[in-house]
């Protein structure tokens, strides 16, 4: 983990200070001591990010003098190990960068972070909407304030698609038709293991007429639920409609390989900038819907990322003037640009739109996610790496003729079920 060296600074007005009265040995008094605020930021990220943020934090000290930011950043997985650490022993930076599912994990009861509500004077939370902000509240406790929305988006590569005289698919027949059309020189979809479970669930709630969890992480599914799950990415496998998950190489996006992906919206320009550097054109397309559904049941959308405040924070209101700062600044804005996701802050929006920042395939995913209308919420459980796992070796013993697919279902049924139990 890095660390960004703490300055000193002497200041006359500052929000905290030591008074020494009294009179030194020769009588005269002794001189105020004063000492910046001291809170700390943390984060987690890329080298790219970490220089943006240490220059917002350098700017935001130059804005407010009296407060000093400690600085603390790493990659992913070093911060999430690190996290699990903090927060159950209360030493967790004053202002965190969070993951949606932490809130479940760290703030069941809605304690286990700050009520920014109480500090809405100094955070400008008119920037978001009641539906934004719901992402971030438990008991009635605003923990967390989210940066930008994420969501499963549909690419589609138009220029293959038209190479084979095909129109952007609109429901799931369309895709296996593509898969007929195109006989294994290019798959119409392909995808990651999470995409995947994403893809299928979608399918099985449109075709169920029911949800796959719960908000509280129980699951609404059956058996024949999970069937129908296995079912699907069997045939897809099967006809050629995407390949099997482990053979997923995103150098095929760029070759065209790959006619469609279902990745995140947060992805839009990591996974797709080299193959329009290649010529090739990609638009959003609409979620496949089955036979009397709309396009967008059974999708959701999450937070990308949030900020949050400690519980155990000495200093509420510097910590929430720096929380403001990154959010809703000009400065942060600038500086930030679409690296954590389209920002949800109108502010920061607003300043994006006007000095031409706003454009490329992330901020076209963004648009569709806007043409929806509020997806469904996903469940902070949904995204469960482990039963993810499991979902996945049960498609391979059933695509493999290695277990029978009713048991594969009932098993999973029941592993699934176990996430609101723990």
């Amino acid at each position: 983990m890095n660390k960004r060296p703490m300055k000193l600074k002497l200041l006359p007005l500052l929000t905290a200070a030591v008074m020494l009265t009294g009179c030194a040995g020769n009588g005269r008094p002794v001189e105020t001591v004063t000492e910046p605020v001291e809170i700390s930021l943390s984060w987690w990220g890329n080298d790219a990010r970490h220089e943006y943020m240490l220059e917002a934090v350098a700017q935001f000290e130059e804005l407010h003098p009296e407060i000093d930011v400690k600085c603390s950043y790493t990659e992913w997985s070093g911060y999430q190990t690190r996290s699990d650490v903090l927060m159950r022993s209360g030493t967790e930076a004053d202002v965190m960068l969070i993951n949606y599912a932490w809130i479940e994990k760290y703030s069941s009861d809605g304690n286990g972070y700050y009520d920014l509500n109480t500090l809405s004077d100094v955070i400008d939370l008119s920037n978001f909407g009641e539906y934004e902000l719901n992402f971030g509240m438990k008991n009635g406790r605003l923990n967390a304030v989210p940066i930008a929305m994420n969501t499963q988006t549909l690419y589609i590569n138009k220029t293959v698609y038209e190479k084979y005289g095909l129109e952007i698919p609109e429901n799931w027949d369309d895709l296996f038709e593509a898969a007929k059309v195109m006989n294994g020189e290019a798959y119409p979809v392909a995808m990651t293991a999470k995409s995947l479970f994403f893809f299928v669930t979608a399918y099985a709630e449109q075709v169920c007429g029911k949800q796959f969890m719960q908000q509280d992480g129980r699951v609404s599914f059956t058996d024949e639920d999970f069937k129908i799950m296995l079912e699907m990415y069997c045939r897809m496998v099967n006809e050629k409609v995407m390949p099997q998950v482990e053979y997923f190489d995103r150098k095929e996006i760029n070759s065209g390989k790959y006619a469609g992906t279902l990745a995140w919206l947060s992805d839009g320009s990591a996974y797709f900038d080299k193959a329009v550097e290649n010529g090739y054109e990609f638009v959003i397309a609409d979620y496949p819907a089955a036979e009397g559904c709309s396009s967008g049941d059974g999708w959701y959308a999450k937070p990308a990322t949030m900020y949050a405040v400690s519980k155990n924070t000495n200093h509420p209101e510097q910590a929430a003037l720096l929380l403001d700062f990154l959010l809703n600044s000009p400065e942060a804005a600038q500086l930030q640009g679409v690296e954590k996701g389209i920002p949800l802050s109108n502010s920061a929006r607003t300043y994006l739109s006007e000095h031409d920042m706003l454009n490329g395939m992330q901020y076209e995913a963004f648009k569709k996610m806007e043409e929806y209308d509020e997806l469904s919420v996903l469940s902070p459980y949904y995204e469960n790496d482990d039963l993810i796992d499991e979902f996945m070796e049960a498609c391979n013993k059933v695509y493999y003729d290695k277990e029978d697919l009713d048991e594969q279902a009932k098993y999973l049924h029941e592993e699934f079920s176990k996430v609101a139990e723990q």
